[in-house]
């Protein structure tokens, strides 16, 4: 099942946005990161409450994962994610090798967010505002490009058809998500009584 032109653009805009907002909070990390290690003594504008702060999560061994800052990676990966959405307006149709391969490293990025958001909550014990944003940009960027490749036929035709089945569904999904990182912060960290 292809694609409308329609369809493919709003899923160019999806990603181009998606990609921007993944770079600008990797940009503000990427600045955090420096700012520290300039002045380490200072704390970063990013450190709102011993809850709500970057500098736990960057000074933390999960903060440099393959050895360099983790922002870094995201410079690199949204960058990626928002030239395929502004290629997309210009050139609709990709070989399907190119969807794959893009599903893959999107399907990379989700494995490693999903693990950061668990060592947040349960291992560092902080919720860091610009990787929250990362957060909510990642989740609905796996959903949606999985849910476009499988509607696209780009994993055969039996995903097709489950593809355009769950497309409609997948707002809801990335709401539930949503929801659940809230409830384990919630639940494990104890957010409301900070805030009120």
């Amino acid at each position: 099942m292809s694609q409308s032109p329609r369809g493919e653009r709003f899923f160019g805009l999806f990603l181009s946005v998606a990609g921007s907002l993944g770079l600008i909070a990797s940009l503000a990390l990427a600045i955090e990161k420096i700012e520290a290690l300039i002045n380490p003594a200072e704390a970063l504008s990013c450190d709102i409450s011993v809850l709500v702060q970057c500098s736990a999560n960057l000074e933390s061994a999960q903060g440099a994962v393959l050895g360099f800052p983790n922002p870094f990676l995201g410079l690199a990966g949204f960058s990626l994610v928002l030239c395929v959405g502004v290629s997309v307006w210009a050139v609709p149709r990709f070989a399907r090798w190119f969807w794959i391969l893009f599903n893959l490293g999107v399907g990379a990025a989700f494995v490693l967010v999903v693990w950061l958001i668990h060592q947040s909550i349960y291992a560092l014990g902080t919720l860091c505002p610009w990787c929250l944003v990362v957060w909510v940009t990642t989740i609905p960027l796996f959903l949606f490009v999985t849910g476009r490749n499988a509607r696209a036929g780009v994993f055969g035709p039996v995903a097709a058809r489950i593809g355009a089945a769950v497309w409609p569904w997948l707002t809801l999904a990335t709401v539930c998500a949503y929801v659940a990182v809230a409830v384990l912060a919630q639940l494990r960290l104890n957010v409301l009584a900070t805030i009120v």
